[in-house]
């Protein structure tokens, strides 16, 4: 059995640690542990009905549904079996599933429930590649001769012995092709990343090493699983660490999840961070008297020791009384309060966020680590560590994997966490990985110290009228630290001057509407809600040269959703599709095309 795979080190879990939990599942009010040996035994269960549904090494599967532990035992399954798996995220349509699952050529499709069979059922006979479809657990019975139970699919395992699939694993090489993580498509149809397991071993055991994490730690499994940052803290890191994991019940129950959790390590992408941070500040501002001097004066305390801990200092003398006193008093408060308050690795990552709310949770002892990565580069790429944190940066390159910049910029990556490619894609492949480097198609620079800061993405960048290069990041993270404004779309690209599209977060509008005695719908119209973000942009426009500078801006009566298109899975703004659907909107801001 190869030693460099993760399937190896899933049943070298379940060897060393029978009965140490693999993960947690919550039933009838409690969250209920699965051991690594009925893990381990799961997985090689339902990798020998993979093999008695004739599946030969170098098969594709899909799997669709949320995060819970039939996805992961069919992803290692999957691998076990000498295939590779590929996640589609819940929110795809019918023909966007038929995409993917025509593009990998899947054999088996793993589906969570019946709501995503019926886009299924609709589009069953074109995809005729496609032997079984296979519902996970609980999900009932579907009446379709290619639909089977979780239960009848595992029953099949009992045709294949023990001894013909650990031939199976045994086969298995370290440059074979280990996972398919089809990219979230921000432009054009998603490409299928191929990651070897060798890419995916190395990469796990990297970032366990930069993080520290142990067996003793646990996580909270609720990001899309078909993103490569969520398999590598759901299914990789814990393959490889041993720590355990809790599925959380569903998105909207998240916030309840991880107060019962309380978990060591936490990851968010930016939306997730900044929806915490909205919440905060906006209970933080009702405190008064000494309540509000005593917080006041703890976010002054934790912002020093912050920055003393990001450099790897500890707090002395009388700031570190300050800070064991503010510690007893607010932070054992507040961080419990959002489930935060046993987290040591708190890490960001997917899409840029402002340093601003990184500033913010330091001041209430929450460090969060950015990361810079992508899919090709099977996740990290820099990573800001514990202890060795610089904010406005991503981090230095992780050991092992070195970053260079093309004339133009272009953050290039070498290691062995670089991709094999894209799958049947020949000319984005090459396009892509040149001379067995990644060119990521982000700008970026080092700083002094030699952490990376990004400065844009190629495809991102609006070209005026007047031929000014312009990167849209900076000026739209800068609105979203703004209470109200929940997302900032910069337009311009061949104008004579810079717009932007704004949305409201849902819940700080709401106070703002009942402060003002007017209703939600009327907002993006109201005098004093355009007036206060006029302030705040007026504001934000000093930073800027006069062509960066914003001129006009609109609110739009709704937020961005992944169902009209406007939003990635993993909550990246498609521009594209934004610029299309509200057209009219931007055109009317450049009606009389003055500045």
């Amino acid at each position: 059995m190869s030693t460099t795979t993760i399937v190896h080190h899933t049943f070298l879990q379940a060897s060393r640690r029978p009965d140490a939990p693999a993960y947690h599942v919550r039933r009838n009010g409690q969250w209920v542990p699965t051991s690594w040996r009925v893990y381990g035994h799961e997985v090689r269960r339902a990798a020998r009905a993979l093999m008695a549904l004739g599946c030969e090494s170098g098969f594709t599967t899909c799997i669709l549904g949320f995060n819970r532990p039939e996805w992961v035992i069919a992803d290692v399954a999957t691998m076990a079996a000498g295939g590779a798996p590929a996640g589609i995220y819940t929110t795809c349509s019918g023909s966007e599933i038929k995409y993917i699952v025509t593009h990998s050529e899947a054999a088996v499709l793993f589906l969570e429930n019946e709501t995503q069979w019926k886009k299924v059922a609709e589009i069953r006979d074109e995809m005729p590649q496609l032997r079984k479809i296979v519902l996970m657990k609980d999900a009932g019975r579907v009446n379709h001769p290619d639909v089977m139970t979780w239960e009848e699919f595992n029953e099949l395992g009992s045709r294949v012995t023990d001894d013909e699939l650990d031939r199976r694993v045994a086969d298995i090489r370290e440059d074979q092709l280990a996972t398919l993580i089809y990219t979230s498509g921000t432009t054009g149809p998603p490409k299928g990343v191929m990651l070897s397991h060798r890419n995916l071993v190395w990469t796990a055991q990297t970032a366990i090493s930069i993080t520290g994490i142990t067996e003793a730690d646990c996580s909270v499994s609720y990001l899309p699983l078909s993103h490569i940052a969520e398999q590598m803290f759901s299914i990789h890191g814990p393959a490889l660490s041993g720590f355990s994991l809790y599925f959380a019940e569903s998105i909207d129950k998240l916030r309840d999840n991880l107060i019962e959790v309380q978990p060591t390590i936490f990851f968010g992408v930016p939306r997730v961070w900044e929806k915490f941070y909205t919440g905060i500040t906006g209970q933080l501002a009702k405190a008064t008297g000494v309540k509000k001097s005593l917080v006041d004066w703890a976010r002054g305390v934790g912002s020093q020791c912050s920055a003393l801990l990001n450099q790897g200092k500890e707090p002395s003398g009388m700031l570190g009384v300050q800070y064991r006193l503010a510690s007893k008093l607010i932070y054992s408060k507040l961080k419990p309060a959002i489930g935060l308050g046993r987290a040591r690795v708190c890490v960001s990552g997917a899409a840029p966020i402002s340093p601003d709310v990184l500033e913010f949770f330091g001041s209430i002892d929450i460090r969060i680590c950015e990361v810079y990565g992508q899919s090709e580069g099977s996740g990290p790429t820099t990573f800001n560590r514990i202890g060795a944190t610089r904010l406005g940066t991503v981090g230095d390159p992780i050991p092992g994997c070195k970053v260079t910049f093309g004339e133009d910029g272009e953050i290039i990556v070498e290691g062995p966490n670089v991709f094999m490619g894209y799958f049947k894609d020949e000319k984005a492949t090459a396009e892509t990985l040149i001379n067995g480097k990644l060119h990521s198609g982000d700008l970026g620079e080092f700083d002094p110290a030699g952490w990376l800061k990004i400065t844009g993405r190629k495809k991102d960048i609006i070209i005026t009228a007047g031929g000014k290069n312009i990167a849209p990041k900076n000026f739209e993270n800068d609105m979203k630290n703004h209470w109200l404004i929940n997302e900032a779309v910069m337009i311009g690209d061949r104008r004579k001057f810079l717009t932007v599209l704004l949305t409201l977060d849902p819940d700080s509008a709401a106070t703002f509407a009942e402060q003002h005695g007017t209703d939600v719908a009327s907002l993006p119209a109201h005098p004093a809600l355009l007036a206060e973000i006029q302030r705040h942009i007026d504001e934000a426009n000093k930073e800027y040269a006069r062509v960066e500078q914003v001129k006009k801006f609109t609110v739009l009566p709704r937020n961005l959703t992944m169902e009209d298109g406007e939003l990635t899975p993993t909550m990246k703004v498609k521009r594209q599709n934004v610029a299309k659907m509200w057209a009219d909107t931007i055109e009317a801001m450049y009606a009389d095309d003055t500045e």
